[in-house]
């Protein structure tokens, strides 16, 4: 993925799966390649975070920028992606005590976790703040902020060594799935719906996979000769999505997570599903976006705004949300919530675009 249209257009595509899969018995659900497998778009989401750190960390001339400069800027993104979310956050809880106020059903304020905000402001508030009280459906920011906030650790160790950087990420998600190490929520009882302890392993591994690809052509090669096992991977994926075959947690070994298809903690079956989709998929972006030139470049738009969009995906999903629940949903109501969407989506990264290009006056 050396074109960096590739990685917006996929980015975009994910971008639009998560938004249509959480709308939960929506219509077009059925149609996304999340049920058609172990993983999902999340895993994709997140293994292109990596890979784009990894080339927005070089200079022109593709040398490292200076360390300095590159925590600098990971740690501005964080802070970033951490306003998105509170800002996030308090636009969904406002939705959902607006619907209730509307709809005059109490009942709404108990959605996806928000009850906890309503009956306990004072603590949750500060959950909030910590990131340790998330509503369902709008947990995958809070991820992205930890990740973003601990990748200059593993930066900086794979300037020195990408090997050492492997290492020490994939011991850690080791660790993680054979203790069961997780994040605690607060003030509500449960951990985070993402593990950051293991997801972190996919973006370590997106970041040191595009520094390879990026000095030599072995990643290339090798990825064309296991084109066939990624789509044998892709196969198997299918048949057992469509079969309902999952392994039960409460009949595999210890330690159970290696042998699950855990989506918190990201368990090996999911990742080695993930890497097979990569290598079935690798070359179809450069057969596909000649075809569907339109359709290319707005997935691409998407993908290279994507906070901007998913932020924007997120509310609207839960609006969708709101409306079936409303309305009793059905194939026009589902068609309504997918036009508008991604017509809102679409907007949304054509104005932070035309907002960034456009002059400012001095105050």
């Amino acid at each position: 993925m050396r074109d960096p249209n590739a990685i917006d257009f996929w980015r975009g595509l994910a971008l639009v799966t998560i938004f249509i899969n959480h709308v939960p018995g929506n219509t077009f659900e059925r149609y996304t390649y999340s049920q058609y497998g172990i993983s999902d778009a999340a895993e994709l989401f997140v293994f292109l975070a990596g890979w784009s750190i990894g080339i927005a960390t070089r200079g022109r001339d593709g040398h490292p920028e200076p360390r300095g400069r590159t925590v600098i800027r990971l740690l501005s993104r964080t802070i970033e992606v951490y306003r998105a979310q509170l800002t996030v956050m308090l636009l969904a809880l406002a939705s959902i005590a607006g619907t209730a106020l509307v709809l005059d059903n109490p009942l709404i304020l108990e959605w996806h976790n928000a009850g906890t905000f309503f009956a306990d402001p004072i603590q949750t508030i500060v959950g909030v703040a910590l990131l340790t009280h998330q509503l369902g459906f709008f947990n995958i920011l809070p991820l992205y902020v930890v990740l973003l906030g601990i990748a200059p650790v593993f930066v900086l160790i794979a300037r020195e060594s990408r090997t050492a950087a492997l290492v020490f990420s994939g011991g850690l998600y080791l660790l993680s799935l054979i203790e069961e190490w997780n994040l605690p929520s607060w003030p509500g009882e449960g951990d985070w719906f993402f593990n950051p302890l293991c997801w972190q392993f996919l973006l370590v591994l997106g970041f040191v996979l595009q520094d390879w690809n990026r000095e030599s052509d072995t990643l290339a090669r090798w990825s064309r000769r296991l084109m066939p096992a990624g789509v044998a991977l892709v196969l198997f994926g299918i048949a057992l999505a469509v079969l309902e075959i999952r392994p039960d947690p409460l009949r595999v070994p210890e330690p159970r997570l290696l042998f699950t298809f855990d989506k918190t903690y990201l368990t090996p079956a999911r990742l080695i599903h993930f890497l097979g989709v990569l290598l079935a998929f690798r070359a179809v972006y450069g057969f596909l976006a000649p075809r569907i030139g339109p359709v290319a470049g707005y997935l691409a738009r998407l993908g290279r705004n994507s906070l901007a969009v998913f932020s924007m995906g997120s509310l609207l999903s839960l609006g969708g949300q709101l409306l079936r629940f409303w309305t009793g949903g059905g194939l026009l109501i589902d068609l309504t919530i997918l036009c508008l969407g991604l017509l809102a989506m679409g907007f949304t990264a054509w104005f932070v675009e035309w907002r960034s290009r456009k002059p400012r006056p001095r105050v």
